[in-house]
């Protein structure tokens, strides 16, 4: 076991940034270092980030902390690894160098492609790799930047050719041996791991013409992934976790056990229902709800059904940065408390495509019901309703899907800061809303826990108790009659846009 001064160096790479941190025996987060990171989205339906700069601001974010531990006489003995998932990079292995822009998770440019496959493959996907062919796909992509791009495709020829998700890439960079694998919580999301065997799905990367030999090697969630690289960071130490940013986060919340649930708000919104080891009842019953791991430790695998909304805290920079109706994300929330109602007003965050009730890339996002004695205010509310709605029909798909009752949702991420939207939240899902202290740093935490969990800091994962007063539960105040009504509403305005969305899509040729 640790000493006292022991602590684990905990990464989170995540899309708007990457960030890092000390992590102790007794859960404390120290030492924390933020790097800011762009998204940038050229045309519909692409959304891109460039690897690099990622690679930088995270080397920037360790160094900083790991500067800070050592002023402080903190010891680091291990390293853990939380990333975005399914974001892929293309780089030269002889370089190190990213090849082309990372291929971001809410990217759809290729979902009419992929579409078009998915009619003789959505349904062994499914029961096989717990998600569709869906709106993207890292190996579809890779296999078209091989294709289409000149320095991809000579990076290839000569052999030199590195592909992953952002896991694989950092692991590969920051490790003296040039570790090339990836894990259980990263590849699910990637659309090619067999969930009951813990292997590739090859027939579907034949399918695709992915070359078999980029494939990363497949670890567990937390194993032995190499040791760090000392010229590069200061420090040897052993990498000993890495998982995606979701799971981690359910780990650092306590959500460890079948029943429980959990949503994060970040970019996008994400609701995970953990089953345990037992795989999910209904895989298939919605192709927008995707079973998955939720990590895999000591050859045992737990499984989780997961929904999500694309752009939630996306959508809110967009409304502030792009459109500037709003200072900040804070504003917008400050100004959504003073308004008592939407006043008709409703807000489908929908800017990338929608996933529940229905996968849909083509849905786009809509702001209606204004009229002239629409607020600024109610604007903001029906912001923060629109997001509320989407995160109550994720719970209803994933329940559907797991056959098991949410009791309770945690949550954590920015915009859970928002009482109006927990509360909004607790009243549309019908479910009581535990906003956990500290939640931003979970993810950071529940890497940590994983790495330490066989012994080096802990005997198992650990569940930090909760202090007097820590959580605050919004419990639900509308009653069913008119939650039941709301939601049809709802229900009612994403079956409007979803059609429309189909009528473009029949208009448009099919892909030869």
């Amino acid at each position: 076991m640790s000493g006292s001064h022991d602590v684990i160096l905990a990464i989170d790479a995540g899309t708007s940034g990457t960030r890092a941190a000390t992590v102790s025996v007794d859960g404390e987060v120290g030492c924390l270092h933020y790097e800011a990171l762009t998204v940038e989205a050229p045309r519909p339906g692409v959304v891109e980030q460039d690897a690099d700069v990622l690679l930088d601001r995270t080397l920037a974010a360790c160094r900083e902390t790991i500067g800070r531990a050592r002023d402080e006489g903190r010891r680091i003995v291990a390293l853990a690894l939380a990333t975005q998932r399914a974001t892929s990079v293309l780089w030269d292995r002889s370089t190190g160098r990213a090849l082309a822009p990372a291929m971001v998770w809410q990217d759809t440019r290729y979902a009419a492609e992929l579409d078009h496959l998915g009619a003789r493959w959505d349904e062994r996907l499914m029961a096989e790799a717990g998600r569709p062919t869906g709106g993207r796909s890292p190996y579809y992509w890779a296999v078209r930047q091989i294709r289409e791009s000149d320095a991809v495709a000579g990076a290839f020829s000569r052999g030199r050719l590195g592909f992953g998700t952002v896991d694989t890439w950092l692991l590969w960079q920051l490790t003296a041996g040039r570790t090339y694998v990836t894990t259980p919580t990263n590849a699910t999301s990637a659309g090619a791991y067999v969930l009951a065997g813990h292997r590739y799905c090859t027939d579907w990367l034949e399918a695709v013409a992915f070359p078999a030999d980029l494939l990363p090697e497949l670890r567990q969630d937390a194993d032995d992934l190499g040791r760090t690289d000392p010229a590069l960071l200061g420090i040897d130490v052993p990498i000993l976790a890495s998982l995606g940013d979701q799971h981690a986060g359910a780990i650092g919340l306590g959500c460890l056990h079948r029943g429980q649930a959990m949503c994060i708000h970040g970019t996008g919104s994400f609701v995970d229902l953990i089953t345990g080891p037992d795989r999910p009842m209904r895989p298939g019953l919605h192709r927008g709800t995707t079973a998955m791991c939720a990590r895999r430790q000591d050859g045992t695998t737990h499984y989780a059904v997961e929904s999500f909304v694309p752009t939630t805290g996306s959508a809110l920079a967009w409304l502030c940065d792009r459109l500037g109706w709003f200072e900040d994300a804070a504003a917008l929330c400050r100004a959504a408390s003073e308004a008592a109602d939407t006043g008709g007003v409703a807000f489908l965050p929908a800017l990338t495509g929608m996933r529940v009730p229905a996968m849909q890339p083509k849905a786009r996002a809509s702001l209606s019901g204004l009229s002239m004695a629409t607020s600024r205010a109610q604007v903001a509310r029906a912001v923060l309703e629109g997001i509320a709605h989407s995160v109550a029909t994720c719970v209803e798909a994933d329940e559907a899907v797991a056959g098991v009752a949410v009791d309770e949702l945690i949550v954590g991420g920015g915009l859970s800061g928002s009482d109006d939207l927990l509360q909004m939240q607790a009243d549309l899902a019908g479910v009581p809303i535990r906003r956990k202290r500290d939640t931003a740093r979970a993810s950071l935490r529940g890497a940590a826990f994983l790495a330490g969990s066989s012994g080096l800091m802990w005997g198992g994962i650990p569940v930090l108790k909760p202090t007097e007063g820590g959580d605050e539960v919004f419990a639900p105040r509308l009653d069913r009659q008119t939650r039941d009504a709301q939601r049809a509403l709802w229900h009612a305005r994403v079956r409007a846009e979803l059609n429309h969305a189909d009528l473009c899509g029949q208009m448009e040729p099919s892909p030869t």
